[in-house]
């Protein structure tokens, strides 16, 4: 008799007759447990039928996939995915309306299925779908159908994209472009076209040509926020291409002229305001694919500003030089130039002392440090132009101080263009992952330049508050960092919205929240307090673990990886009520609330779970090799090591999720919880309690020594009256 664990016990059925409660041997071969499950129906010609789930994505079993198979599983015993791919291909080709409407309906369902698509598209079925759409004879449900099932296909990744013709690429262009059609058309068309250019170099260029920024402007200002996600998505998908393309040329052509082209579409104020007034100030609230499509478009569009970043000045580049001349003039410009060389040249020395350069005699060599690089020198000069108030009393102001309190506007520019490109990732790709765009980013055509006009003088007011010398600098620096990254996390909607909230984080404001924020680590050193806390220290854990064991008991859902975000797939999991078994299964969206463990077909004994591995040690991570570079999907990924050589497979969907569910696990498994969350859990309920036990002791002195045991008394014949 097989060992237990190689019996699944699974319902099987079939149309029309009694499901067959079966025992099925994961050693035997997958066509003859078939062959015996025909045999009790007396069905002849078992290699024409195959085994699927009965719920949820309703997959084919295969040979590969058959590990999956859980105890209680319900299957149905279906025709074979060669014959229904041979089948549904011959329907889709007949003459008869309604059979050709149900095959695409019933092909487009069927071709989530990559055992299924393997077959259909080994019997050229892409290349029949391709031409059932460039015939333009379809319309409506029936085209829907077609470019459903044409994406699934696709996106299995068995052909290459680089094989579809020119002609399908016009007519899906051409869908786009219609003023008025269908909402499905045109949300699988953008789709389409989207991953036309992330997956093929010539297709991007076919692309580019049939489809621009401007045609699809008129998408993001419909009221379906899925079309406009699309649409952004798509613009994002040109954009994020161009920059590969002048790489791959630069050797030949510096500058390519699709990246000119899209920047200075991107940068228009057209597309900027219809997206601000049309997606982020719209009636509704922005979902969580809108979030990631505007965060990418935001990474983006401040990537331009990596070439300026990188690009050292040219000291012997006078039109470069020219520019840090005007800077001068524009600040000193009621004083003339003296007639001699010697004169005008020790002039410029002392001028150029004064706007805070650390090379007085030739401050191009300033901007030789990359990054910033020339960025720094285009954001000194947007200020010196665009605000020349602001610039020659910035200047002015502290060239005129002999006290050693100076700010030196140069030397700070460079430093904080520096800061403002590590803050905002200047440079980096989007992370997959991540939601965090800023809306006041859209609401002016110069934004870099003006949130750095802002920054400026935030720091100039910084400098003051603290009464900074020169050797302060990093740490006024510091200071402004501070002030910058919590004024941002504020999410403040406008720029006007910005400087007030840096308003109300002045140097007080910084140092009150650094005191309260350190209170805890700061207070509380003297040896008696160090070992209560080490005594209260076992229980507070033991009450995170309880935290994060609940917290398992509730479940979370996660996202499957996927190559389309927007048709995202879920599953969630959660621990049983004992915490003996992981219940987990696959869920059509995302759910509102807890899901019953009924629903969750699949489950793993705790007591069969080897370890618990994070980030690229995680088996996901190692197969999907374009998520390697994926720096934040990494951060998020763990996978559950089961017997015998099973794995669970997550990836987070924010960073608190992630610390809750490994801490969990290892909990389970009798482990140190080591995640950021539970450190910072520990030293706030650590505080909270040594604060509620020495409430008594309030401003009473402890002292760092237990008080000395006083003498024996000279008698001990102690007596009380009581009358």
């Amino acid at each position: 008799m097989p060992p237990h664990s190689d019996i699944v016990k699974v319902a099987i059925e079939w149309p029309g007759a009694n499901a067959q409660l079966i025992e099925i041997d994961q050693k035997k071969p997958l066509s003859s447990i078939i062959r015996e499950v025909c045999d009790g129906w007396s069905l002849s010609g078992s290699e024409q039928f195959a085994l699927r789930y009965a719920d949820g994505p309703q997959l084919y079993i295969t040979e590969q996939s058959r590990s999956e198979m859980k105890n209680g599983t319900i299957l149905r015993l279906a025709i074979s995915p060669a014959r229904a791919a041979r089948q549904l291909l011959d329907r889709i080709q007949s003459h008869g309306i309604d059979a050709r409407l149900e095959a695409l309906k019933e092909l487009a369902k069927l071709s989530a299925d990559p055992t299924f698509a393997t077959e259909f598209i080994n019997m050229e079925g892409i290349g029949t779908l391709a031409r059932l759409v460039e015939s333009g004879t379809h319309f409506g449900e029936m085209l829907a159908f077609t470019l459903t099932a044409f994406l699934e296909l696709m996106d299995h990744g068995i052909v290459s994209w680089d094989l579809i013709s020119l002609s399908f690429i016009k007519q899906i262009a051409g869908y786009v472009n219609q003023p008025m059609v269908d909402v499905s058309i045109l949300q699988r068309s953008l789709a389409i076209l989207e991953s036309m250019v992330l997956n093929s170099h010539s297709l991007y260029h076919r692309v580019a040509q049939d489809i621009t920024v401007g045609q699809l402007i008129g998408h993001l200002q419909v009221s379906n926020q899925e079309i406009q996600t699309y649409a952004i998505a798509l613009i994002n998908a040109l954009f994020l291409k161009a920059p590969e393309d002048r790489r791959q040329e630069e050797h030949n052509n510096p500058l390519d002229q699709r990246l000119t082209e899209m920047a200075s579409t991107l940068a228009q104020k057209h597309l900027r305001s219809i997206i601000l007034n049309h997606v982020i100030r719209g009636n509704r609230p922005i979902k969580a694919e809108m979030a990631h499509q505007l965060y990418v478009l935001q990474v983006l569009t401040f990537n331009l500003l990596e070439e300026r970043m990188m690009t050292k000045m040219d000291p012997s580049d006078q039109a470069q030089r020219d520019i840090i001349f005007e800077l001068r003039r524009i600040a000193f410009d009621g004083e003339n130039d003296p007639s001699g060389t010697e004169k005008r040249k020790a002039m410029y020395t002392k001028d150029y002392k004064m706007l805070g350069f650390t090379n007085h005699v030739n401050p191009a060599m300033d901007f030789t440090q990359t990054p910033p690089g020339m960025l720094a020198l285009d954001n000194m000069l947007y200020l010196a132009k665009l605000h020349q108030d602001t610039y020659i009393r910035i200047v002015l102001e502290n060239s005129s101080r002999e006290d050693k309190h100076e700010c030196p506007f140069g030397r700070c520019a460079i430093e904080l263009t520096r800061m403002l490109c590590e803050i905002l990732q200047v440079g980096e790709l989007p992370n997959e992952g991540c939601n965090d765009y800023h809306p006041m980013f859209f609401t002016h055509d110069r934004a870099w330049e003006e949130f750095f006009c802002v920054c400026i003088q935030l720091l100039n007011k910084t400098w003051k508050e603290m009464r900074a010398t020169a050797e302060d600098f990093n740490k006024v620096m510091q200071v402004v960092r501070e002030q910058i990254t919590r004024a941002l996390a504020m999410k403040p909607s406008s720029l006007d919205h910005l400087k007030g909230k840096l308003r109300g984080l002045s140097y007080s404001e910084i140092l009150r929240l650094r005191q309260s924020e350190r209170m805890s680590q700061d207070d509380f050193q003297s040896p008696p307090i160090i070992e209560l806390r080490e005594r209260i220290q076992p229980e507070i854990l033991e009450l995170i673990k309880q935290q994060r064991l609940n917290r398992l008991c509730e479940g979370s859902c996660f996202r499957k990886l996927g190559n389309r975000r927007r048709q995202e797939k879920f599953w969630f999991c959660r621990l049983s009520l004992n915490h003996k078994v992981l219940h987990y299964g696959d869920l059509d969206e995302s759910p509102q609330g807890e899901v019953p463990l009924e629903l969750l077909t699949d489950k793993i004994p705790v007591s069969d779970i080897k370890s618990v591995v994070t980030g690229k040690d995680c088996p996901h991570m190692k197969e999907k090799s374009a998520l390697k570079q994926n720096k934040e999907v990494l951060e998020l990924a763990f996978s559950v090591l089961y017997d015998p050589d099973e794995n669970l497979n997550f990836v987070a969907p924010n960073k608190y999720e992630y610390c809750v569910w490994t801490d969990g696990l290892c909990a389970l498994l009798g482990r140190e919880m080591g995640s950021d969350l539970t450190r910072s859990d520990l030293d706030t309920l650590i505080s909270m309690e040594m604060k509620l036990r020495l409430l008594d002791l309030e401003n009473i002195a402890i002292p760092e020594a237990p008080p000395p045991v006083p003498k024996e008394p000279s008698t001990y014949n102690f007596t009380y009256n009581y009358g």
